[in-house]
């Protein structure tokens, strides 16, 4: 079943991808299947072990089954000084 959901891109994934932000449609059974759909298509050099992924504002896990309308963000590492 297809789900529209909302991409959130940070720091470097954002510059990777152009967009702060896409809404697309997914199949993915959860949200590292989501991530790698993302990945294929932007070419993201992050490993999903590397990231933190949120939905709808709250840390979640990459086996969360992604819902029809919810905000997916994708948080890699930054590096502070």
């Amino acid at each position: 079943m297809m789900a529209d959901v909302t991409l959130l891109y940070f720091a470097s994934l954002r510059e990777r991808a152009g967009v702060d932000s896409e809404t697309v449609s997914t199949a993915a059974a959860d949200l590292a299947g989501v991530y790698d759909e993302a990945q294929a298509r932007h070419g993201f050099s992050w490993p999903r072990g590397h990231l933190r992924v949120a939905m709808d504002g709250e840390f979640a896990r990459w086996d969360d089954v992604p819902k029809a309308g919810s905000e997916i963000a994708f948080i890699p590492p930054v590096s502070g000084g």
